[in-house]
């Protein structure tokens, strides 16, 4: 079984403005992959960054669903935190956000695919060697054939 991680903006897309049809394309695929995950194709993983990000998020019911949703079809798995910290340090001086950095540290020790809808974090990994794909969550949809 593959595992993904889906980074917060991703996990967030079904509480963005859905009137954009970029955004109800992410948020469609997030459902797509969300199912895939339920169906028992995908394990998605979750690291304790997801949980630190998302407990500072203002609106509460947002919050409650999102922790909701990683408890239920998150894995948390163990991850060697001293190379998560090394990795993010080595990724922020490579030009990574710090959030961006500690995701990404995760997510090399777990997953075979990273899924984000960050425009700014997708172009900065091309240049980055990683140890995980990066990929927007309609293009591994496509990639995956999830979309028909």
């Amino acid at each position: 079984m593959k595992k993904i991680y889906l980074d917060v903006c991703t996990l967030c897309r079904p509480y963005d403005d859905q009137s954009l049809l970029r955004i109800r394309l992410e948020t469609d695929s997030f459902f797509l992959i969300l199912k895939a995950v339920t169906d028992e194709k995908y394990q998605m993983i979750t690291s304790p960054i997801h949980f630190r990000e998302i407990a500072d998020i203002n609106e509460q019911s947002e919050k409650l669903q999102l922790i909701n949703l990683l408890e239920n079809f998150g894995s948390i798995i163990k991850y060697d935190l001293l190379f998560a910290k090394m990795r993010s340090k080595e990724l922020i001086n490579k030009g990574l956000g710090v959030a961006d950095a500690i995701h990404i540290a995760f997510a090399e020790q777990a997953a075979d695919s990273f899924i984000t809808c960050d425009d700014k974090l997708l172009k900065k990994s091309t240049k980055i060697k990683l140890n995980t794909n990066v990929l927007n969550p309609v293009q591994f949809c496509l990639n995956e054939g999830l979309i028909i």
